[in-house]
């Protein structure tokens, strides 16, 4: 099984990479890729844009690298809500492909976190609910709060309650893949 992985976020220091690397790490028997959206930066999407240069190639790789892909772990920073502009202009260039649902039936394992007490609550909501409109089968979804408190660098998520419910989610996806 190939997992594919990354964080909806563009920032060097980004605590949704800390968090869905941690949960990559737990598929010791599978080949795991993460990406850094910042190897997909393209232009502003606007159907201007599309029309007079196409479809960037960026976003034929990104989709290509989700149709190499079994399973599919994101982790979204919540900006004011809703998806980081970084993922956001992805997503809206991956969803111009032509035929090709963004996320080609793949099952995708959805997870946030945040400094504060909601876990990024809104954005993955937000996920969950959109991208079975786009071709993903959202199989589960994980929320940590309070990030700086629950999860520790070189330790990962410090929180008995919350690494209980992380590690049985990814047992349960590594049990039903095996199926």
């Amino acid at each position: 099984m190939k997992v594919l992985a990354f964080a909806a976020s563009s920032s060097s220091q980004s605590i949704n990479k800390k968090l869905v690397s941690f949960a990559a790490s737990y598929f010791l028997n599978e080949e795991v890729e993460i990406l850094d959206l910042n190897d997909f930066e393209m232009p502003i999407f606007s159907i201007d844009k599309e029309k007079t240069q196409g479809i960037p190639s960026l976003a034929l790789d990104f989709s290509a690298k989700i149709a190499s892909a079994d399973l599919i772990l994101i982790s979204f920073a919540e900006h004011n809500g809703a998806y980081s502009s970084a993922f956001k202009n992805i997503f809206d260039w991956v969803s111009r492909i032509p035929k090709v649902p963004v996320f080609q039936d793949k099952p995708l394992f959805l997870m946030a976190t945040s400094p504060g007490p909601r876990g990024g609550a809104s954005v993955l909501e937000l996920a969950k609910n959109r991208f079975p409109f786009n071709g993903g089968q959202v199989i589960d979804t994980f929320s940590l709060p309070s990030f700086g408190e629950t999860f520790q660098e070189g330790k990962g998520i410090t929180n008995p309650t919350f690494l209980q419910e992380l590690e049985h989610k990814i047992t349960q996806i590594q049990q039903n893949a095996a199926n």
